[in-house]
């Protein structure tokens, strides 16, 4: 299993930032090889994707989430993966976006890709694509600001 990270700096506040990358179904507009995510419920996605001629459809589940810090998440089917993107507060106007995957590429073509390079090149540009998006926007597309509690937390801790 290999680990992508990367990071890149928007010109948006953190809450902008944040909201638009809860925003899921708007992933095709700045994520390559992206071509529809539907979110089923509140921790649960359905994506479909291809990587040059192949073509994946998988669910995923939202392991944490906390509004204007983090965003964790694991595949449950098809290709293995999981990750996080966690949101620095810059300054009012500018937010530091981290992404973190650690991706088990499935498949002939997606472990050569991986050889060559080619998924943390996606993943990067996914990313410099995404504040693109945001920035050329200047607001975000909706939000949403609930919380989904570490597995194995308590959520009633500190009430």
């Amino acid at each position: 299993m290999g680990t992508v990270t990367a990071s890149t700096e928007v010109n948006v506040p953190i809450g902008t930032a944040y909201n638009q990358w809860t925003q899921f179904e708007s992933f095709p507009h700045f994520m390559e090889g992206v071509e529809r995510v539907d979110q089923l419920d509140d921790t649960h996605t359905h994506w479909k994707v291809h990587f040059g001629p192949v073509e994946r459809e998988f669910d995923a589940t939202i392991t944490e989430q906390h509004p204007d810090e983090r965003v964790a998440w694991r595949s449950d089917s098809g290709p293995e993966h999981a990750g996080v993107v966690t949101f620095h507060r810059i300054d009012d106007s500018t937010t530091r976006v981290i992404t973190q995957m650690d991706i088990d590429p499935e498949g002939f073509v997606e472990n050569v890709g991986d050889k060559l390079g080619l998924l943390d090149r996606r993943v990067k540009g996914d990313l410099k694509r995404f504040k693109e998006f945001i920035e050329s926007q200047g607001y975000e597309s909706g939000g949403w600001r609930g919380d989904v509690p570490r597995p194995g937390s308590d959520p009633f801790q500190g009430s």
